[in-house]
C-alpha cells in the first residue's frame, strides 16, 4: 500500500512539474541560442543548418524510439548481471 501511494504521489509530482516546464519554455532560451550561437557570432561564425533536421516531423520521436529499443534490449539481455551480479549459466568463470 505504501509503494502504491509513493508511486501515485511521484507521478503527480512529475505531471505537475512537466506542465509547469512546458509553460516555461516560452520564456527561456535553450543553451544553443543563449550560449553557443552568441559565442559563435562573437568569433565571426553564423549558425548553419543541421545535417539531420529533427525540429519537424517525427524524426526525433523515431530516434528516441530506436534508442529505447536498443537500451531495453541490452538491459533485458543482461538483466541478471545488471541487478543481481550473477553470471549466465555455463560461463564457467
Amino acid at each position: 500500500m505504501k509503494q502504491l501511494l509513493c508511486i501515485v504521489i511521484g507521478l503527480g509530482i512529475i505531471v505537475f512539474c512537466s506542465t509547469t516546464l512546458l509553460k516555461a519554455e516560452e520564456k527561456w532560451q535553450g543553451v544553443d541560442e543563449a550560449v553557443v550561437q552568441k559565442i559563435a557570432r562573437e568569433h565571426g561564425h553564423e549558425a548553419s543548418k543541421s545535417l539531420i533536421d529533427t525540429s519537424e516531423g517525427d524524426v526525433q520521436l523515431f530516434a528516441f524510439l530506436i534508442a529505447g529499443v536498443v537500451g531495453g534490449f541490452g538491459a533485458g539481455y543482461y538483466w541478471r548481471v545488471l541487478l543481481e551480479g550473477k553470471k549466465k549459466p555455463g560461463d564457467g568463470d
